[in-house]
Parts: C-alpha cells; structure tokens; sequence
C-alpha cells in the first residue's frame, strides 16, 4: 500500500515530465536553428562563404572616438589604412551576411522544414507519435552535432536541411500528445511553455553563439557550440525514446461538446457522421483567417530572429547587447508566455474559444507600440522598450496552437497543425527576405519597422477580425479518449461514451 501510493504519486508528475522532456527537446532544436545566426561571422571566416566588409575590431572604443566609421567604407585598402592615435581599428573580412548566409537561414532550412512537417502530421494522425517523436529526435540531435564537424559550406547546407526534416516533426507531435495530457483549463499554458522552446532556443542563442567561440576552449571555436548542444540533445533524445509513451487520444474543445462546424464528426444517437477531411476542416473561414493573422505575426518575429544581431552589431558596433538580448527573450519572454497561457485558460470558461483569440488581439497590439521604440531609440532604450513589448508579444504562439486544437477534430489534428505550421512558416518564415531589398530602398531600419513592429500591428487587427469567426461559449460534455490501440474513432451511443471517458479518466490517472 505505501509503495503503490508512492508510485501513484509519481505517475501522476508524468504529464510534467512530458512537458519538460518535449520542451528541452524543442529548445535544443531551435538553438541549433538558430546558433548559424550568431556565430555566422566566425564561423564564415573559418569556411570563407559570404561577404567581405570593414569592421570595427576594437570593441573599447566608441563610435564617437572613431574619424571614420569602418562600416561606412567599402575598400579593403581605406579599411586597413585607418587609424586611431597610430593603430588600426579596423579589419576588413567575412562578415558573415551574403547570399550564402540567407541560404543557410532560410531556404535550406525552410524549405525541407515545411514540406516534412507536413507529412510528419499525417503520420501522427496515424501512427505511434511517441516513437516518431524520438526518432525526429535524435536526426535532428545528430545533425547539429556533426555540424560542428563541416570543413565545407556545402556540408553545413546539408546538415542544416538534414537538422530541418527532424525538428519538423517536434511542434505537431509534441502539440498532439501534450493536448492529450493535459485538461483544457491548462492547456493553453501548456502550449505556450512548449512553444516558447522557439524563443528559449533563440535567446540562449545570443551569448553561446557570441561569447563561447571567443574562449576558444581546446582549439574549437564555434564549433564547441555545435558539440555541446549536440552532446546534451543527444541525452534528450535517448530518454525521449526510452520513457515518453503514446497516450490515448482525447476529442476535446467543439468536438467533445458534439459541434459539428466544418464537418465535424459526432457522436450523435449512436449514428456515424461523415468522417470529416482535412480539406473540409482548412477551408473554415476562421481557419484561413487565424492562418493569415499568425503568419502574419510569424513574420514579425522572424524579422526581429534573423535581423536583431546584426541590426544591433551594425548600428551599436560599440555596444556588447548579448547578454541584454539573452535576458529579455529568455527572462521576459518565459515570462509573458507563462502570463499568457494562465489568463488565456482563465477566461475561457466565459467566452469560449473566442476569449482566447481576444487575448491574441490584445496582446498583440500592446506591444506593437514598444516594438518601434526598441528599433527608433539608443541601446538603453531599446532594451526597455524590447523588454516591454517581448512580455506581451510572446503570449501569442501557445494560444495560436491551443485555438487550433480546440477547434480541429481528433481524426486530422496533427495533420491540421502540420499544415498550419507549413503555411505560417513559409509565409512568415521566407517574407523577411523582402527586408534587404526594402532596406535598400527605404533604409535598414526603416525596413525592420516595417516587417517587425510593422507586423505586429497588422496581426492584432487579423486575430481581431478571426475573433467574429468563432464560435461563443459551448456546453461541453466530458472530454473523450480514444482506446489506446489507436483504432480509428466508432460510433457509440451516449452511455457508452460515458462508459469510455470514466476508463480514459482512470487510464490518465495511472499515468
């Protein structure tokens, strides 16, 4: 009796467990997706790709010291002639940007990322998500190892596609089996400590990518970047493989309380609706309509991901902003997710659905304002208005996932969020390309208003209009769970669903 309450006691920390394993995992793979934009410059000098520019090579001295600006000059000559009381401050060499870089950024990653999210999703809709989950995993894990190990900028092309096909698989399967986990009053808390795997992963981003390759531990460089991420993904993906199962499939949000929007199926007298398509469930309004704002909103981010490294470095050259950045997209920005999620499950029981989507609104054009100012003001200043609009623009992407899963059918939701996912990533993640060419048009600063805080803004009005598309408060019967064999969802009359949502009860109980 003692030892079976202990044991009791503990399965029923499992669901967190989960949540913190599939966590870790997402933030080491956004960490490796991200890394290639801090340590770019050190790591071009290294394989030679990219552009050449005049930079600024004494950090201790302040623009306002320099007689010439270095990266105002566009001769290798003029760069390593200027001088300040006898020596140079300026080095001309990669700088990390160029064609090869928005490669490497983007397409190469991009490209594969969405496509296999994709199929990952109709796989999961069918197959053991655990087991994928693990298998994703470790592909991924390994590709950000052995890019550590490149000699040649094809090779980290390569690698960086290789490390794509593996991450796409974490946001729709983990969003599945978490939302199966876990009750409605917590999921979009759930969700969005989850998804803010891709904020952790950028954040931590800036001091490993900027300081660790300066201390060059053992000759490595940037690479130790590489195998250190490498080395911990790989204990994450073991116990990923070994300790997270496959739990019963649970009809949640408008399905459980028997909407039949969009096609749904129910479970009405004992009848079988028509088994809903994945095609009926996208071409909803309010689907199209929540895509558009969230790639929209997706772009804004990707904007500030790519560009806030170099837009600091290139306009404060004499100002060390890593562990400014790192402390206001980790800190500040756990912090609004957490916020977010919590107010977000809070007021859902009177509004239904739509009162997360009015979070989504809110928060969204709260900080659109601070977001001009952290790109218009000096390096102080921009920290505290970047502070200030990270805290409410990172309540978004947990909420976005939590609506989705409420109002998508059990039978294609990973397929719906894949395809979610390959929509708002392709938009969002491939519209900043437009910056360079606006940029040279308009000026660079100008351009990341526009497509950052710019973005914001135009999201907030998209997430409102999406909140006149969703259905009101529901009656909600128990939520139901799919018999664990993963045979496809039956007809059963009422008191059978009964029977089947006291057993899935009793089964999450154990867990």
């Amino acid at each position: 009796m003692f030892h079976g309450g202990i044991l009791s006691k503990l399965k029923n920390f499992y669901k967190w467990y989960v949540l913190g394993l599939v966590s870790v995992g997402y933030i080491l793979g956004e960490l490796g997706h991200y890394l290639i934009g801090t340590t770019s410059k050190v790591t071009a000098e290294d394989l030679h790709y990219g552009d050449k520019a005049c930079m600024l090579n004494a950090t201790y001295l302040h623009l306002n010291d320099l007689p010439v600006i270095c990266e105002k000059v566009n001769s290798s000559e003029i760069c390593e002639s200027l001088t300040l009381n006898g020596t140079r401050y300026c080095e001309w060499g990669y700088n990390g940007l160029g064609i090869d870089y928005q490669v490497l950024a983007g397409p190469a990653f991009m490209a594969v990322f969405t496509v296999v999210g994709v199929i990952l999703g109709v796989a999961a809709d069918k197959y053991n998500r655990a087991r994928i989950l693990s298998i994703c995993t470790a592909i991924f894990v390994i590709a950000i190892l052995l890019m550590g190990t490149v000699t040649e900028y094809w090779h980290l092309v390569l690698l960086r596609m290789l490390m794509a096909a593996g991450e796409s698989g974490c946001n729709p399967l983990a969003t599945g089996i978490l939302t199966d986990l876990f009750p409605e009053h917590q999921r979009a808390l759930v969700l969005s400590i989850f998804n803010w795997g891709i904020y952790g992963g950028y954040g931590i981003a800036f001091p490993v990518g900027r300081y660790v390759p300066d201390l060059n531990v053992w000759g490595l460089s940037w690479r130790l970047c590489y195998y250190a991420a490498g080395i911990v993904g790989i204990v994450i993906a073991i116990l990923t493989f070994l300790t997270l199962r496959e739990p019963p499939r649970t009809t949640i949000g408008e399905e459980g309380a028997g909407n039949t929007k969009g096609g749904d199926s129910t479970l009405e007298s004992g009848k079988k609706m028509p088994q809903v398509t994945i095609w009926h469930v996208i071409a909803q309004p309010r689907i199209i309509l929540l895509c558009i704002a969230a790639s929209i909103r997706h772009c804004g981010g990707m904007c500030f991901a790519y560009n806030a490294d170099l837009y600091y470095r290139d306009y404060f050259p004499d100002v060390d902003l890593g562990w400014w950045l790192f402390a206001v997209t980790v800190g500040i920005g756990s912090v609004g997710v957490v916020v977010g999620g919590v107010i977000s499950d809070k007021i859902v029981a009177k509004m239904g659905v739509r009162s997360r989507v009015l979070v989504l609104a809110i928060s969204q054009l709260i900080s659109t304002l601070p977001a001009f100012g952290s790109v218009v003001f000096g390096p102080l200043w921009a920290m505290i208005t970047l502070a200030f609009s990270y805290f409410f623009a990172e309540m978004w992407f947990g909420i976005v996932f939590a609506i989705l899963v409420e109002i998508v059918p059990l039978s294609v939701r990973s397929t719906t969020v894949g395809v979610f996912l390959f929509v708002m990533n392709n938009v969002g993640g491939n519209l900043p390309i437009l910056v360079d060419p606006v940029s040279k048009a308009i000026g660079y600063r100008e351009s990341i208003m526009i497509f950052y805080a710019g973005f914001y803004g135009i999201s907030s009005i998209l997430f409102f209009l999406t909140m006149f598309l969703m259905d009101g408060q529901i009656e909600k019967q128990p939520e139901t769970t799919d018999k664990p064999s993963g045979l496809d969802n039956c007809a059963f009359t009422q008191d059978e669903v009964t029977v089947r949502t006291g057993r899935a009860n009793d089964s999450n109980s154990r867990l």
